[in-house]
């Protein structure tokens, strides 16, 4: 079966830093043992009468050591897939060097130079990968060109004759590309299996939270009907009264004008909150500004102009209570901190439909923009001209969660005059035929 090189990728946050491929720490301490091996192994050859050139092997084996002290005593520091590379490039040279230095192809411990592409393709991208398998195959031709055979003080002599060692040549090569592509797909698919087992818990963990604030909103509307009857009670009463009791304080009748407006307010969301079912059950397609008009609708008299515009208006497109949601919670972050309007616009493409919610208020603060979306984070300053409020935080999580639900993606920015969200669908989640032809007939039989 062909083997293929697939290049992990990691979806990372704007502003995350690109992970390690391989600590420094594991680097070194893999050369440490490689240099206690290598002077295990010159120890061994010397016991057993082999005449190696002992100054040249223990010159590069000093280099590794060197090497190895210097990045030790470097301000701790990431490693980079660059940097990572270029050292596993030295520890590969270093052992070809000592393969030529110690016959070459005869020497049995020529498969170590297996070892820094076996942890590149751990590790590493693809492209860093092939390149040192690359350097590998021409490392261990040049080895096996000019090394000499071992000698032996006895005067005896190991070496193979030339079709052995061209095939002890060719397995060395066969193993450098057979390893480095089995590792390099085994870790690529358990890398791909680990970022999806994240991905699925961290969808799962927010459902469940959703479904919690589920929960608490639907009781929260349960348990604010009667509150907010008494309070628009009181209110029209203060106000019949403030005319005969302080008729010269215009403040307070504009304080309970406000109180009454904010009263209202809140009862026409949990009624369409309790009508959103109703109509969810009949209406499951909608022209798309239709369906925009529906989400804004609630925040249009609210002060701030808020005018939608689409490159295709009269295009179908799945209505669902959760996308409508969404969108209306992000019109409303949009409303309340803007300074004159709010401005709507959705894009068809061959492949997309685009939905760009922009305000001219103060925009995000560029420090949250990584974690927009989370749950109780407060994305901006209260509006200075008293329309906003100090919320819970939720509102930009609940309408992210219920629009990714439905196949969006959400991208947070700030533009020149203020915040920009934009809304992304394939086409083929979000259209729909709008005038689909009509089922045949039920048979009656009488």
């Amino acid at each position: 079966m062909p083997f293929s090189f697939v290049s992990r990728r990691i979806t990372l946050l704007p502003g995350q830093p690109e992970p390690e491929p391989i600590r420094l720490g594991t680097l070194l301490l893999l050369r440490w043992v490689a240099v206690c091996g290598q002077l295990g192994a010159v120890a061994a050859a010397l016991l057993i009468g082999v005449r190696i050139p002992l100054a040249p092997v223990l010159s590069t084996i000093a280099l590794t050591i060197l090497l190895n002290v210097w990045l030790s005593l470097r301000p701790s520091h990431r490693v980079s897939n660059h940097e990572a590379a270029l050292q596993l490039g030295f520890d590969l040279w270093q052992i070809s060097t000592l393969l030529a230095l110690t016959g070459g192809m005869t020497n049995p411990f020529a498969l170590l130079v297996l070892v820094p592409v076996t942890i590149a393709a751990t590790s590493l991208p693809a492209r860093h990968m092939i390149a040192l398998g690359l350097a590998t195959a021409v490392m261990v031709t040049m080895a096996g060109v000019v090394a000499e055979p071992l000698a032996f003080d006895s005067g005896g002599r190991l070496a193979l004759d030339e079709p052995y060692q061209f095939g002890h040549w060719v397995a060395i090569i066969i193993g450098v590309i057979f390893l480095a592509a089995y590792v390099h797909r085994v870790s690529s698919d358990l890398s791909a299996t680990s970022n999806a087992l994240f991905a699925a818990r961290m969808a799962l963990e927010r459902e469940q939270r959703l479904q919690h604030l589920g929960g608490v909103v639907a009781a929260a509307a349960h348990e604010m009907g009667t509150p907010l009857a008494t309070i628009k009670l009181v209110s029209a009463e203060l106000v019949d009264e403030l005319d005969e009791i302080l008729p010269d304080r215009p403040d307070i009748a504009e304080d309970l004008a406000i109180l009454r407006q904010s009263a209202d307010r809140c009862a026409k969301i949990l009624k369409s909150m309790g009508r959103a079912g109703k109509d969810d059950l009949l209406i499951r397609t909608a022209p798309l500004e239709d369906m925009l008009t529906e989400a804004a609708h609630p925040h249009i008299e609210r002060g701030i102009e808020v005018e939608i515009t689409s490159s295709e208006p009269e295009r179908f497109v799945h209505r669902d209570a959760a996308i409508v949601h969404g969108l209306r919670n992000l019109i409303q972050n949009a409303v309340d901190f803007a300074s004159e309007a709010v401005r709507v616009n959705a894009t068809w493409t061959a492949t997309e439909l685009r939905v760009v919610i922009a305000d001219d208020g103060p925009g995000y603060p560029p420090a949250l923009l990584p974690r927009l979306g989370s749950p109780f984070l407060t994305t901006r300053p209260r509006s200075e001209d008293g329309r906003g409020y100090d919320g819970m935080g939720l509102g930009l999580f609940i309408a992210k969660a219920l629009l990714e639900r439905s196949g969006a993606r959400l991208i947070f920015a700030n533009s020149g005059r203020g915040a920009v969200v934009t809304v992304i669908w394939p086409r083929d989640r979000i259209e729909a035929e709008g005038r689909a032809a009509l089922g045949e007939n039920p048979e009656i039989n009488l």
